[in-house]
């Protein structure tokens, strides 16, 4: 069942749409991110941000640390990063007349009982007063059992939790390709249902994402699962000028995952 007038979507943007080939964070990117949200903003479309990027904000801050244990740099840096990147968005959303916040939480947060009815609380608020909702991991608490195996799956659990009417996976492919991308003889699907077997092509099309821990695998094993839920899934070019706008305008943009 496709949900036909959205009215809260859930946006994921990866590490790879928000960083250049030198793992900077990209200003314009953000820009053009927040923009659309304003766009829908005013088309009564509530948007919950997904955001990777704290983690190279806080490397461009750091620079190489002499911690040795990997889980412990990378909590290093997203520390450091995480009120870096809040201060990028903050600042943008105020340009455009918007306000924003973050919202921490961990795997186990979600499951049932007195946190998850907090966080459902704490969203529901921001929403009806028109706050848009930044959700993050909470990196500094965040491991082993209580870690999300990457956003992709943090954004397919927030859309749940908030009965969305979209999520929206943004990467740097265009969607699901049946062999490499760069292949000319690679065909992008446009829409795909959560019963046909399309793993044999991740494969070929899974590219590395840098500092992120999210690849095409992930991204089709979280669209699958979240479209099984009732929530139509995309998975998208998020340097693709215009492209949440696009795909809530029913454009055939990305890749689009149904039930």
């Amino acid at each position: 069942m496709d949900k036909q007038k959205p009215k809260r979507i859930v946006v994921k943007v990866g590490t790879n749409v928000l960083t250049n080939k030198d793992n900077r964070i990209l200003g314009p990117v953000l820009r053009e991110l927040v923009r659309q949200i304003s766009v829908l903003y005013e088309r009564d479309i509530m948007v919950i941000l997904v955001s990777s990027g704290s983690a190279i904000a806080g490397k461009e801050v750091l620079g190489d640390t002499n911690i040795k244990d990997s889980s412990i740099r990378r909590q290093v840096y997203s520390s450091v990063g995480q009120p870096r990147m809040m201060r990028h968005y903050y600042s943008i959303f105020h340009d455009y007349g918007m306000r924003c916040a973050q919202v921490l939480a961990t795997k186990r947060d979600f499951d049932h009982g007195k946190h998850r009815d907090n966080m459902i609380n704490c969203y529901e608020g921001l929403l009806s007063e028109g706050v848009i909702p930044i959700a993050n991991e909470d990196d500094a608490v965040s491991l082993t059992m209580s870690m999300f195996s990457d956003n992709d799956e943090l954004a397919s659990l927030v859309a749940e939790l908030l009965d969305a009417d979209r999520l929206i996976i943004l990467s740097d492919t265009d969607g699901l390709y049946t062999g490499h991308p760069d292949d000319e003889n690679s065909k992008k699907l446009n829409e795909v249902k959560v019963s046909q077997n399309v793993e044999q092509y991740v494969q070929a099309s899974n590219k590395k994402e840098g500092e992120g821990r999210g690849g095409m695998a992930s991204k089709l094993r979280i669209a699958k699962g979240t479209a099984k839920k009732d929530i139509p899934t995309y998975i998208a070019n998020g340097k693709r000028e215009n492209v949440i706008i696009d795909i809530i305008d029913n454009k055939q943009v990305g890749t689009k995952f149904i039930h």
